[in-house]
């Protein structure tokens, strides 16, 4: 079968010996495969993420530069081959969309970012068959590709606890970015502020549901709006408590009762904002924190490659909350398949073009540009060696 083989940084189109599937196994034809921002990391830090990695006990299961490998996790194909002790429960030609696990021995393989389990850069791959997932209400092969990043999105989302009611800013409106904005619509969020330098990327940002788009050199994406009103500086926090202590020691109820209701309530409570940090560069979580109102909770969803620095004491001091989140869960990624196939997630903006196997290559340049490319993804039939449109 072809595929894109990685090795050393450089890739090349190959011909692979076909695959059979093993216990649990089945055998997929790759309908569409997306670029993930991971895989352009990775074709240059593989050796980085394995060291980081063996920190975890899970450095075995990842590439080193010298490794053939075969990228691609965020995928779509239909059934070709159950292996042995399947259940079989998916007929041959049911279009499917899975978490890319297999089972590999003892050891769990992410399919596309393993040394020995294929990913979707290839004609066809292997997936476990308790992780496939049938496409429904006739969604297509494009959309149901997305259903692995836009989970990431949900998975941050649902980590966040973000209310209905709180102001979501978004900073950085790549693939990520796009898809937490994507997501905290679909959740209900009233308001929601992305944040990017790229025209192009903003554009993309209010086509799939930003109710603000900023440009940060000129406005601050942490600035008060409409009934978002936030603490920026702490002596009016403290003004706020001592203020309200004097209120209510005028009062002939003891003021701890009252107090202690008003907290159980949430009536009255500083706001903050929710802010999702989808850049993924050494340097942002320090800007964040210099930046963000007090009070905030700020969720890292971009992943930095990289050794950082951030000042704990300024975050103490402004008692920012700071929570890192990865990947998804199975339930939130059947979650995500269905909402986009029912039409309440707004991510068909995303697709910015298509490519066959020979084009995979100038595809990772291509993505290089925010203005032209967000996410390209690729389609093993095409004989497309530069982004073509989507078919809408």
């Amino acid at each position: 079968m072809r595929a894109v083989v990685c090795q050393n940084t450089a890739m090349t189109v190959e011909d692979l010996p076909e695959l059979v599937p093993a216990k649990g196994q089945v055998l997929i034809e790759v309908e569409r495969c997306g670029i993930c921002g991971s895989d352009l990391h990775l074709r240059h830090a593989c050796d980085e993420m394995k060291g980081l990695l063996g920190r975890v006990g899970a450095g075995h299961l990842v590439p080193s530069s010298s490794d053939r490998l075969v990228f691609g996790h965020e995928l779509c194909g239909r059934v070709l081959e159950h292996g042995p002790g399947t259940r079989k429960r998916l007929k041959v030609g049911t279009r499917v969309v899975a978490q890319p696990f297999l089972r590999v021995g003892s050891d769990i393989h992410l399919c596309g970012l393993s040394p020995i389990a294929t990913g979707g850069y290839a004609e066809r791959m292997l997936l476990q068959e308790s992780a496939l997932l049938p496409v429904p209400n006739g969604l297509s092969a494009d959309m149901a590709a997305l259903t692995e990043p836009m989970s990431v999105g949900l998975h941050a989302v649902q980590r966040s606890d973000i209310g209905k009611r709180d102001m979501a800013v978004v900073i950085g409106c790549g693939p990520v970015g796009l898809a937490v904005i994507c997501l905290l619509k679909a959740r209900g969020v009233a308001t929601v502020v992305a944040s990017d330098f790229s025209p192009g990327r903003r554009a993309l940002a209010r086509q799939c549901g930003a109710d603000v788009v900023v440009d940060p050199a000129e406005d601050n994406p942490y600035a008060d709006r409409g009934k978002h009103q936030f603490f920026h500086e702490l002596p009016d926090l403290l003004k706020l408590g001592v203020d309200t202590q004097d209120a209510l020691a005028r009062l002939p109820i003891p003021s701890h009762l009252i107090w202690r209701a008003v907290e159980t309530l949430g009536v009255g409570m500083p706001q903050r904002p929710v802010i999702f940090e989808c850049v993924g560069v050494p340097g942002i979580v320090q800007q964040i924190i210099d930046q963000a109102p007090i009070m905030s909770r700020v969720v890292v969803v971009g992943v930095c490659m990289h050794v950082d620095r951030f000042e704990p004491a300024l975050a103490i001091q402004k008692e920012i909350d700071l929570r890192f989140v990865f990947g998804q869960t199975p339930l939130e990624y059947r979650d995500t398949l269905h909402l986009i196939a029912e039409g309440k997630v707004a991510c068909e903006p995303m697709i910015s073009g298509v490519v066959g196997l020979d084009g995979v290559a100038g595809a990772f340049d291509a993505l290089a540009d925010p203005e032209q490319h967000a996410k390209i993804l690729i389609d093993p039939s095409s004989v497309a060696t530069t982004p073509e449109p989507l078919q809408r």
